[in-house]
């Protein structure tokens, strides 16, 4: 078996949420694996304690910390979606940014015609660009 990289997202309380909300968005996305934590923990009952899922065909992992953190998310590693038309940057950038925490507005920047940036209602953090 050869290495592999997989991104990580874990959250506190939210992970089934973000996870089902991540998948709704995109197209070939898919929850494969999603355990949750048992009466026993270590973790919050029905809590997260892992999942697996795709969007557009790139694995993600995400869990319910069971142990309380002071950190979370930042936007100094985002999620880049490479859009394929207007309605889609629309959509998407209307949808992650209910709720959240908009960085840079949808317009038009010297480096692309149409881009934005903002944090999610759970704090990750999503570049958006009109290919």
């Amino acid at each position: 078996m050869s290495q592999k990289i997989t991104t990580f997202l874990m959250f506190q309380g939210a992970a089934e949420e973000a996870v089902t909300f991540y998948t709704s968005l995109f197209d070939d996305a898919k929850i494969h694996t999603l355990v949750r934590y048992g009466s026993e923990g270590p973790g919050v009952e029905g809590g997260v304690q892992h999942a697996t899922f795709t969007l557009a065909g790139q694995e993600y992992m995400a869990i319910d910390s069971n142990v309380s953190h002071a950190f979370t998310f930042t936007p100094s590693v985002s999620l880049y979606v490479q859009c394929e038309s207007e309605a889609e940057i629309e959509r998407l950038y209307a949808a992650l940014s209910e709720n959240g925490e908009p960085l840079m507005p949808l317009g038009s920047y010297g480096f692309s015609k149409r881009f934005g940036w903002t944090n999610d209602r759970f704090g990750v953090s999503w570049q958006l660009n009109l290919a």
